[in-house]
């Protein structure tokens, strides 16, 4: 099992005292944003935890908004990027997530959890 976990330390990288990198937010899904907005806008924070998951199931935006949802709705998840087209998901967190949890959410979703990326 490999991982891809990223943390920042402390004060890495700032420039001012409220540094913040924010992602734009994706273009619409297929039923106009409303489930499947394609993932979602990530507020990426200093000594935040980034990790990569790969996905079995996901085909399209829909799946895209769908994983991106449930996977937002875990305590200090900050932050959901699902692609379809590679089936990988970017989960950005304020602390290192359980992935046993994040197996659970996938399977009820409908989805299965392969790997850390």
């Amino acid at each position: 099992m490999s991982a891809e976990t990223e943390t920042s330390p402390p004060g890495a990288g700032r420039s001012a005292p409220a540094a913040r990198a924010t992602e734009a937010a994706p273009a619409a899904g297929c039923c106009g944003g409303g489930c499947c907005g394609g993932g979602s806008t990530a507020d990426v924070e200093v000594g935040s935890v980034t990790a990569v998951y790969q996905v079995t199931g996901m085909t399209c935006e829909h799946c895209e908004g769908a994983i991106s949802l449930e996977l937002a709705e875990l305590p200090g998840v900050t932050g959901v990027t699902a692609v379809a087209a590679t089936g990988q998901v970017t989960v950005v967190s304020r602390a290192p997530l359980d992935e046993q949890t994040v197996r659970s959410v996938l399977d009820e979703a409908g989805y299965g959890l392969l790997d850390r990326a």
